[in-house]
């Protein structure tokens, strides 16, 4: 069963589902359900939650709704943890901010084609952190979106055991 953060539709059963049904059961993208990320998630929900609400969002806009499911689903593709990685990092290598949509895509690239809408969004999603500014609309739309999805990932959580806590 498949469902994003704030929605209660099962994915598989709606038209998103044709946008990444030929990527999101690959081993490469399943691996990401093992990785925490933003605290409360795994790397695999929070790209699921960009990617759908990045699709909902294009579509309603009648925008490239399909290409922002791709790329929502293929942004956060790497497997290292980020925090372990800015310890670690030496004086001159970047920042996991600044580096790991480079990284996302290589990884994206081994797995499937990617169309020039996809490839800006999932290098770019990190902006204004990667200095450069999106091309399309697409980009700056996913974006927002998966910061959207990293304050709900973090604040849900926490919200709910603030309501268990109170009764509410």
């Amino acid at each position: 069963m498949l469902n994003a953060i704030c929605s209660k539709k099962e994915l598989t059963l709606c038209t998103y589902y044709n946008c990444i049904s030929d990527i999101v059961n690959m081993p490469e993208i399943l691996r990401l359900k093992e990785i925490t990320h933003h605290i409360s998630t795994t790397r695999f929900q929070h790209c699921l939650n960009v990617s759908y609400h990045g699709y909902l969002i294009c579509r309603c806009l009648g925008l490239d709704a399909r290409s922002a499911a791709r790329a929502g689903l293929l942004h956060d593709l790497f497997y290292y943890d980020r925090r372990e990685y800015n310890v670690s990092r030496k004086k001159h290598q970047p920042k996991h901010s600044r580096c790991h949509s480079d990284i996302a895509l290589k990884n994206a690239l081994k797995l499937t084609t990617v169309n020039p809408k996809e490839y800006d969004m999932i290098v770019k999603h990190m902006w204004p952190m990667t200095l450069a500014f999106p091309k399309y609309k697409e980009t700056y739309i996913i974006t927002l979106v998966d910061k959207y999805c990293a304050i709900l990932e973090f604040c849900i959580p926490k919200f709910r055991k603030f309501i268990r806590k109170t009764g509410g």
